[in-house]
């Protein structure tokens, strides 16, 4: 037995202790994630900061801690709502049995985070998991060393290992970490590595929650305001420097919108990023190596690129945000997703097209349509599958708690946010309390459904069609 198992365990020992925490031991919890982070936001802007090489601290706030108040502040507020039995109705031929659905922690839940948004990607999910009784074990990614080792001393500081562990290490502890026996195993990341974990959690049937990515199309109506969807849209594309799973990966628009259209995105980018200091750079040197690929893979097919950022003289942006037109589609930049400043545009004269083209496309996580044609909004959201939408802008559906945030085929399953991350980290258990049928002992009542069978059974059924 291995040193991951042997710690699996004592905090399944933990959990088996106390299997049904109060309400009060929750929030208590979740309260101490919230100060933890009050206590440590300077220091963590720094530690983030120093992962990605630039990444502007206002942005760290927004994008990690606002995240992390917002679900504490929501879930506080709920939570007791959530932990009461729900109520359901037994059939009348039951009499006055009592049915309902009791909510109930699974045990220790696993969570493998990735390092794009390496605080609220990990403790989001953490939040869920206390908010449902569980305890919670993470690894965090490697990729952001500093910020996960910090990370993990801060969470040491205020928390026992058997209510909440991390553990750090390279891709061979995630592989160790994803075989283990968790109750609830979730893993945010990209596709390739998530069919790897889910593979590993199928050995110990753990439930697995998958939260993906994908090519999340940003569809432009005829109807469109240019101005606004291309502010946007270069914000959605720009923020964190384009490493986020639900960042518009590529564009689809007419013709006869384009010229104006490249236009204002120009515009745009130059209005939101022109500060080298406020867009993120990439994670690392295989990051900034690979969109270059994708950029000469494009150019080398035939597109043509569009810098949406004039030259940087100090030096200090590693990569020129760019757009790509006339982009072949066995490119690259077409068949994977970017995670990165790179806005291919491709023609969809019409909404059928545009359809067609997502259609051709795995499920993304995200999509995003402009314009104001009400009928071919309503369009789109009913024909096309994705798992979340944002409508004339990007991004905020995330950031709405009631809405379940996942994805959907290729760009995950399951869900949470709000209360939908409680369901997530809970078992549903159904409860049926036998109280009798039309007054009488229920043994007595339901003589007649029991061998052995007679003419009654038969006129029962006949009168319970």
């Amino acid at each position: 037995m291995n040193r991951l198992t042997l710690q699996l365990d004592e905090i399944k020992a933990a959990f088996n202790a106390e299997p049904n925490p109060t309400l009060e031991v929750r929030l208590e919890r979740i309260a101490r994630i919230q100060k933890m982070i009050e206590a440590n936001e300077e220091k963590i802007c720094k530690a983030v900061s120093a992962d990605f090489g630039v990444r502007h601290q206002v942005e760290t706030s927004l994008a990690e801690f606002q995240m992390i108040y917002q679900a504490c502040k929501y879930t506080r507020q709920h939570l007791k709502e959530w932990m009461k039995p729900e109520l359901k109705s037994a059939p009348f031929t039951m009499g006055s049995s009592y049915a309902w659905i009791m909510k109930q922690s699974i045990g220790v839940v696993g969570i493998i985070s990735p390092w794009n948004y390496p605080i609220q990607l990990a403790l989001i999910p953490a939040i869920a998991a206390f908010a449902a009784g569980n305890r919670v074990w993470l690894k965090p990614s490697e990729r952001c060393s500093r910020t996960s080792g910090f990370l993990a001393n801060l969470i040491n500081e205020y928390f026992h290992p058997s209510e909440f562990s991390v553990t750090t290490g390279d891709a061979e502890v995630a592989e160790a970490f994803a075989q283990l026996p968790f109750d609830h195993l979730f893993f945010t990341g990209s596709e390739n590595i998530g069919k790897k974990v889910m593979r590993a959690a199928a050995e110990s049937l753990t439930p697995v929650t998958l939260e993906l990515g994908g090519k999340s199309p940003a569809v432009v109506d005829p109807s469109a305001n240019l101005k606004d969807a291309a502010r946007s849209i270069i914000y959605g594309k720009l923020f964190n420097g384009g490493q986020t799973c639900i960042a518009p990966d590529y564009i689809l628009i007419g013709q006869n919108q384009l010229e104006v259209f490249i236009i204002e995105l120009r515009a745009a980018a130059k209005a939101l990023f022109s500060n080298p200091e406020e867009l993120t750079g990439p994670i690392d040197d295989s990051q900034l190596q690979r969109w270059e690929f994708l950029v000469n893979d494009a150019v080398q097919r035939g597109a043509r690129v569009i810098t949406l950022l004039d030259a940087d003289p100090s030096g200090l942006r590693r990569f020129t945000p760019v757009a790509l037109l006339n982009t072949p589609q066995d490119a690259a930049a077409l068949q994977e997703e970017l995670f990165g400043p790179i806005l291919p545009i491709v023609i969809a004269q019409d909404a059928n097209a545009a359809i067609n083209y997502i259609h051709s496309k795995p499920n993304p996580l995200a999509l995003y349509w402009f314009g104001r044609d009400q009928k071919a909004m309503e369009r789109i959201l009913n024909e096309t599958r994705s798992g979340g939408v944002t409508v004339n802008d990007t991004l905020l559906h995330v950031a709405v708690e009631e809405l379940p945030f996942g994805g959907i085929g290729a760009s995950g399953m399951g869900a949470y946010h709000g209360k939908a991350g409680f369901d997530t980290f809970s078992h549903s258990k159904s409860i049926l309390e036998a109280r009798g049928l039309f007054g009488l002992n229920f043994l007595r009542a339901t003589k007649l459904v029991r061998p052995p069978y007679g003419k009654g059974t038969e006129r029962l059924l006949r009168w319970l069609k």
